[in-house]
């Protein structure tokens, strides 16, 4: 009770590459601005283009998004502390920047997992698809993820809200996260780690799984295509989204499913950069190359 409380936290970044600081900020900054650009673009055109109404630009716009805001919630204070050799953050704005992280991280495993049905759903059901997928639908199976996404997150933020921390109050590593919040408080950590053992299973390995199981669904359906130029066409359809799926998850799952024992924090630095600087990145270049409504629409415009 008599000691100090932590009201501010001192972001490291990268302090064993200091002494690459500048060529690091104008490598961070140019992808960060190429990722807004990249998204953002991929935002205007859903929605003011008529040829990209269809549901899989739909999800796609709310994936897009969401990448949006997982840069804009990592990126800037990740630059300061680059370029300044530390970042100060508030305990409020910590637990704020954990909240729209661990949010943004669920949203997207839930609206991958749309957007595969909605791949199974085209490719299983092509007679059914447009009587199935009307908007209204569209609507409700966007909205869930975000829904869950930014509720069930409370479990896991709202315990560290209410923690003491009154000890070192240094964080190495570019982002507020749960693992090296969890081993600088001194209030018991163990409710919150059975909590993050509970939860994993509807937050991250269901979805998961029912991708899994769609896409085998998707695979025996290409399979029974006759020709070869029909199952290419077909696959086409899905394979910017399975791309996007493998990155995702597996950089999650090297984050956060793979025991840390032994891993350098370096190692996890750059897994976290992948999770959370590289995949906004590469989303919206898949989409862009492998996806010829979007190139043929980007083209016109810059003819434009």
């Amino acid at each position: 009770m008599n000691q100090t409380r932590v009201t501010e936290f001192l972001l490291l970044g990268f302090g064993n590459l200091q002494s690459f600081r500048v060529v690091c900020f104008i490598f961070f900054l140019t992808t960060f601005i190429l990722t807004i650009i990249g998204n953002l673009l991929i935002v205007i055109l859903v929605c003011t283009n008529g040829q990209l109404q269809s549901p899989m630009y739909y999800f796609l716009c709310h994936l897009s998004f969401s990448d949006l805001i997982i840069s804009t919630n990592i990126v800037p204070n990740m630059l300061g502390a680059v370029l300044f050799g530390g970042k100060v953050m508030t305990f409020s704005g910590c637990i704020t920047q954990l909240y729209f992280f661990s949010g943004i991280t669920i949203t997207e495993c839930y609206l991958l997992s749309v957007m595969s049905y909605d791949r199974y759903l085209a490719i299983c059901n092509p007679l059914r698809y447009s009587s199935i997928m009307v908007l209204k639908r569209r609507i409700y199976l966007s909205a869930w993820p975000w829904l869950l996404g930014f509720s069930f997150n409370l479990v896991g933020v709202l315990p560290i809200s209410n923690y003491h921390f009154c000890h070192d109050n240094v964080i190495d590593h570019f982002y507020c996260d749960i693992s090296p919040l969890q081993k600088l408080s001194c209030s018991d950590t163990s409710l919150l780690e059975i909590e993050g053992f509970l939860f994993s299973l509807p937050l991250f390995i269901l979805p998961c799984g029912f991708i899994i199981v769609t896409y085998v669904y998707i695979f025996l359906a290409i399979f029974k295509i006759p020709s070869t130029t029909g199952k290419q066409k077909t696959f086409s359809t899905c394979s910017s989204h399975l791309i996007v799926v493998g990155t995702f998850y597996g950089t999650l799952t090297a984050k956060y499913m793979i025991p840390s024992v032994g891993h350098s924090l370096l190692i996890n630095k750059i897994v976290s950069l992948l999770h959370t600087i590289f995949t906004p990145l590469f989303n919206p270049i898949i989409y862009s190359l492998r996806n010829q409504d979007i190139r043929r629409i980007l083209i016109k415009v810059s003819g434009k």
